[in-house]
């Protein structure tokens, strides 16, 4: 018996040590690959609707799937309900990944510590952009920002970067105050579009990403139309990450996200008129000139 009970005890060693062993390949240990497993067994990705969600849905299905893949876990897909529910999300740990406007990233950077990793890449590998713009009809009187005092002028979103923040710059720099122009805000950059297309108002402002997916829509002829201002280039939409997102699984993100291929990438860039690009690392630095326009116009996280 004595024999035997020996056996038995070194077999139950034997077993553990082979047990410890595993647990510790399966990333019980403090490995970077342990620490860089996907966070609460998938990636929680929201992105902001500055597009109709319909239509997005399907395009960020595809990235997500690519990224998928290429993390080896999970990847969930969200169109938010907007601004408010992504940062909302984020405070409350149910995202970890998350995609702004431009203006958006800068308050939800303040208020969560959100933190840019990449954005959408023209195919030499930098940082794409967009222009905000304001359009009349072609035989418009209106010829100039300021033409359009005492006129209406349609912008999408309260807090949008290309649809309300620049345009109200601009009426600025005209010499004019936010009183001599009626805005009205149409409810997104579809709406504002369709605002000038049929009559509703003098001028409304048109980003090149909206003027580009309305154009092959056939809903926007630029021909009939006339551009009164344009704005400087603004970066796209950065991808964000987090504050609190393990460094090592950070690490894994951004690596997995750049190696996306553009086609992995197309169908989303597509809505911000990117060409076939990679996506490609971006930092706060990135997104400056976004913080010195909300300090200029005064802008806090309530005109969103």
């Amino acid at each position: 018996m004595k024999g035997l009970s020996m056996r038995r005890f070194r077999l139950s060693i034997a077993m553990a040590a082979s047990l410890a062993l595993a647990l510790t390949g399966c990333g019980g240990g403090s490995s970077d690959d342990a620490k860089g497993s996907c966070p609460g067994g998938k990636v929680r990705f929201g992105v902001e609707p500055f597009e109709d969600a319909a239509k997005l849905t399907p395009a960020y299905k595809t990235l997500g799937k690519a990224l998928e893949a290429k993390l080896g876990c999970p990847v969930e897909v969200q169109i938010v309900q907007g601004y408010s529910a992504e940062v909302l999300a984020l405070q409350n740990k149910k995202l970890d990944v998350a995609q702004f406007g431009p203006l958006g990233f800068v308050f939800a950077s303040q208020r969560t510590g959100a933190q840019p990793v990449v954005s959408f890449g023209n195919p030499d590998g930098s940082v794409s952009t967009y222009k905000a713009g304001i359009w009349v009809k072609k035989d418009s009187p209106v010829a100039t920002v300021a033409d359009l005092k005492g006129r209406t002028l349609a912008l999408s979103d309260a807090g949008s970067t290309s649809g309300d923040a620049l345009p109200r710059y601009a009426i600025r720099k005209a010499g004019l105050s936010e009183s001599d122009v009626k805005l009205q805000y149409a409810g997104g950059h579809p709406q504002s579009l369709l605002a000038l297309t049929y009559g509703k108002v003098d001028a409304a402002e048109i980003n090149t990403q909206q003027q580009a997916t309305s154009t092959s829509e056939h809903q926007f002829d630029a021909a009939k139309y006339k551009q009164i201002w344009a704005s400087d280039p603004i970066p796209n939409d950065p991808i964000s990450v987090a504050k609190d997102l393990d460094p090592a699984f950070k690490k894994k993100l951004v690596a997995a996200l750049t190696s996306l291929s553009p086609q992995d990438v197309a169908k989303a860039g597509a809505f911000l008129d990117v060409e076939p690009g990679p996506l490609v690392p971006v930092t706060k630095q990135t997104y400056q000139p976004l913080f010195d326009l909300a300090k200029t116009l005064g802008l806090t996280e309530k005109n969103l």
